[in-house]
């Protein structure tokens, strides 16, 4: 006979809750009345006739207590507590006899077999419950017990795993510094096997450790100390844990030897760029300011030049032609294209001064600040200075919202005069067109001044800005400086000028200013 009751409180109990009790006995009346008296207990009853049937029970199933009857066929109770002891799993079972008569050898025999207690027949069923209560509340707090000792030796297991993982030397110890746990990189750093500093002070590898003073990720420099007595320079990080033992602090370290290396290198290296910058600047500013009193001298020479040239020039000029006029027709025919000859190129030295002259003044110290100055108004100027010239070309010059920049009016007019007299003058049979745009580019505004002359090749699209620069020799009026005139305009206030353009079809010059305090609104197409 073999059967797992239990009684409808057990139904109720979890089962993690309840535990296995063995009832053994070889009659079945026996049987029923120890079931009987314990199905209030709540638990798991599991009964045997006989003690195999018994033994065969204990190979498969733990028991918080074993009833076992004292006299049974075959194998006595004796018998099988000798061989449920024999066993490690049921070594510590506890064991209760149950007999009909009292006798000092079955007792003596009994406890020597390590039984618990003897109940003898006939049985009092609140005194069975009582005393089986016992062992089933023991075996439920011994399984509490067990289970919370592995949790904390799985959780003690995957900390000291993860403390073996850990990159630094990890040490565990008391607010005071006893090292109770150490990882292997702390034997690695320090030289020291781990068995060594069980139980050593952490001052001993870090003569200025402080554990009274730790906080959580708290980080210092500090000497650490190997066991050959050299010492090298260390991080610590020290986390404090409070625990039932007292305080626990867990230092981490890290030899920042290379670190502290490679710092001083950058250090040294930031020093020697320092220096070199400080060297380089000082050489740069010594150029400019020789750059500057070179162009200062320069300026200075081409305005003494012209200006002081202007006079003789004047009256060299003057008194050639006063020659041509008296002399002409009374000498011979190479002596009139003689005087000719000096008297054309007294004129055009004359305008090489001159346009030398302003030259040298463009972006002159002395000149005032610059102000808001409305395109609109500059090129109603430029109209008024060229309309003898407009009329006799029959030009057309448009232009469309106009910006205020930041700049010279005076500047503007001769910058703006200069693009639409060239586009005037370099012109092809039909009369020209011309027309100047102006839009925003980031934070400047680009202007565009587009003609239908000559065009020019590309290959000299660069030249076209150098002092002195003709394409065309003597073919067109002028000295060829009013490009240059005007890329010294425009790079005085930070911009910069270039031409797009195709021989036979045109140019267009672009250049960029800084944007005045306002903006001009809309003033319409302006033609003349």
């Amino acid at each position: 006979m073999s059967s797992v009751t239990g009684s409808p409180l057990a139904a109720d109990r979890p089962v993690r809750d309840r535990q296995k009790i063995l009832l053994v006995d070889d009659s079945p009346e026996n049987l029923v009345s120890l079931e009987a008296a314990l199905d209030g207990l709540g638990q798991d009853l599991v009964l045997a006739q006989s003690g195999t049937e018994a033994l065969r029970h204990l190979l498969e199933n733990d028991f918080a207590a074993i009833l076992l009857d004292v006299k049974m066929p075959e194998m006595d109770g004796f018998q099988t507590a000798e061989l449920i002891r024999s066993r490690k799993r049921s070594r510590h079972t506890p064991i209760l006899f149950l007999t009909g008569y009292k006798s000092d050898e079955h007792l003596f025999r009994g406890y020597d077999l390590g039984a618990v207690d003897f109940l003898f027949k006939p049985i009092v069923p609140e005194i069975l419950r009582s005393k089986v209560g016992v062992f089933v509340e023991l075996s439920r707090n011994t399984a509490l017990l067990r289970h919370q000792t592995e949790v904390l030796g799985k959780a003690e297991q995957k900390f000291r795993s993860l403390l073996e993982a850990a990159p630094d030397a990890m040490i565990i110890s008391s607010e005071d510094g006893l090292i109770s746990l150490v990882n292997s990189q702390a034997e690695v750093l320090f030289g020291y096997p781990r068995e060594e500093l069980m139980g050593r002070n952490i001052h001993l590898l870090v003569p200025g450790w402080s554990g009274l003073t730790a906080s959580a990720g708290s980080h210092e420099e500090v000497r650490a100390r190997r066991k050959n007595a050299n010492e090298f320079p260390a991080e610590i990080s020290l986390s404090p844990l409070v625990t039932e033992e007292g305080l626990l602090v867990t230092s981490a370290i890290r030899d920042i030897t290379e670190r502290k290396k490679a710092d001083a290198e950058i250090r040294e290296l930031n020093l020697r760029l320092e220096q070199r910058v400080a060297e380089r600047t000082r050489e740069l500013l010594e150029s400019n300011r020789a750059l500057q009193q070179s162009n200062d001298d320069l300026s200075q020479f081409a305005y003494a030049a012209s200006h002081d040239l202007q006079e003789p020039l004047r009256m060299v000029s003057l008194y050639s032609e006063l020659l041509g006029k008296k002399y002409a027709g009374h000498l011979d025919e190479k002596a009139d294209q003689f005087i000719s000859f000096i008297v054309n190129g007294a004129q055009r030295m004359e305008m090489l001064l001159k346009d030398l002259l302003t030259y040298s003044r463009v972006g002159s110290d002395n000149e005032e600040p610059a102000v808001p100055v409305a395109c609109e108004a500059v090129m109603q100027k430029v109209l008024l200075n060229l309309h003898a010239s407009i009329d006799e070309n029959g030009a057309v010059i448009t232009w469309r919202d106009l910006p205020v920049v930041q700049a010279h009016e005076i500047r503007l007019v001769q910058l703006f005069q200069n693009l639409v007299s060239n586009a005037i003058k370099y012109r092809r049979a039909e009369p020209p067109r011309i027309q100047i745009t102006a839009e925003r580019r980031n934070s400047d505004w680009c202007f565009s001044v587009q003609d239908n002359g000559i065009g020019i090749k590309r290959d000299y699209a660069q030249q076209v800005f150098g002092i002195f620069k003709r394409l065309h020799g003597n073919t067109y009026p002028g000295t060829g400086i009013g490009l240059a005139i005007c890329q010294r305009i425009v790079e005085g206030y930070g911009g910069r000028i270039w031409v797009d353009s195709t021989l036979g079809e045109g140019s267009r010059f672009c250049f960029t200013l800084p944007p005045g305090a306002v903006q001009v609104q809309e003033q319409g197409a302006r033609n003349g």
